[in-house]
Parts: C-alpha cells; structure tokens; sequence
C-alpha cells in the first residue's frame, strides 16, 4: 500500500472513531491492514491497539461501508491457546460470519473478494457483543454506514492468524 493510501485510511477511521465518540489521541497510531491484496476499501481494516500484554488487548477497529476483514481462525501460538475475543458495536451495523448453520444465499452482508466457507450470520448494533472462542473460523463486515467495534480479547498474535485465502499477508507493507 502506498503512503497517500495509508494517510486516506487512517484520516477516515478517525472520522467515524469521532463518529462513534471514542477518542484517539492523535499519538496513538492507527494500523490500516490492506491483507497485501491492494483493495483495502474492500478487503481491509483499520484499527488502534490500546492494550496488547500477555494476558488482554483492547483495540478499536474501524471498516468502512461493505469493508471485510477475510475469514480467519486465531489458533494456539507462543505456547498459548488461540484468542477468545469479545466484539461489540459501537457504531453502524457488522455482519459476523462464524462456523455454524447458514447458507452463502443467505446473507444480509455482501460476498467479499476473498475465499470464505462460513455463514452463520450474527447481526451487531450499537451496544451489541459476540464472543469468538479460539480457533473458530470467522470473517466480518460493515454495513452500509461502516462500522465502529471494540474488541476485547486475550493477547492477540494477529502474524499468526490462518487464513481461509492462501493469497493474505497479515503484515502491512507501506511504500514510500
């Protein structure tokens, strides 16, 4: 991804960080995740890491309209056992996509440019949470208006999520 990108993602996630009256100080680095596929407003996210020890992180994420974090699972590294994380809406709408019952023609979200294979539908509002256990294959989206959600979780070690997409790169490269 290139810088002009990079600037462009970060000044509109904290557009709706404001949108969604959370404060992030403007030392407080923003992460855009492009997954190395160059159409980070499709396939992307942006996100603010508050907190990441060995034993919680906190982050607030950002996806635009229709923007798709791909599926994934979070499985057991460094000698711990996958990340449970907590995500709740703090703005717009999210369409979570976990292992379960649902069928692809079913979705109210929108098929992402990426390989998926699960579509139990949770349907996140402002003030509503999920739980996703460890290794549990799940991808996500925003609605319409984007999306806002924090996540709170045990350590993350996003380098080694697996990816249903054998095309992703978890690691965001930015050129000059």
């Amino acid at each position: 991804m290139n810088i002009d990108t990079y600037n462009k993602m970060t000044a509109l996630a904290r557009e709706y960080y404001q949108k969604a009256g959370i404060v992030v100080r403007e030392d407080e680095q923003i992460e855009v995740a492009d997954f190395n596929l160059g159409m980070v407003e499709k396939v992307g996210l942006q996100l603010c890491v508050y907190i990441n020890t060995e034993r919680v992180c906190a982050k607030e994420m950002v996806l635009l309209p229709y923007q798709t974090c791909p599926e994934h699972k979070h499985i057991a590294s460094y000698g711990m056992e996958g990340k449970e994380e907590t995500f709740r809406c703090r703005y717009g709408k999210v369409y979570l996509y976990v292992s379960g019952e649902g069928k692809k023609e079913n979705i109210n979200g929108v098929l992402p440019e990426t390989d998926t294979t699960v579509y139990h539908e949770i349907i996140l509002n402002p003030g509503e949470q999920y739980t996703i256990m460890p290794e549990t294959l799940h991808w996500f989206q925003a609605g319409l208006e984007g999306a806002v959600v924090s996540e709170f979780s045990t350590k993350s070690t996003d380098e080694t999520d697996v990816f249903t997409d054998k095309r992703i790169v978890r690691e965001t490269k930015i050129e000059e």
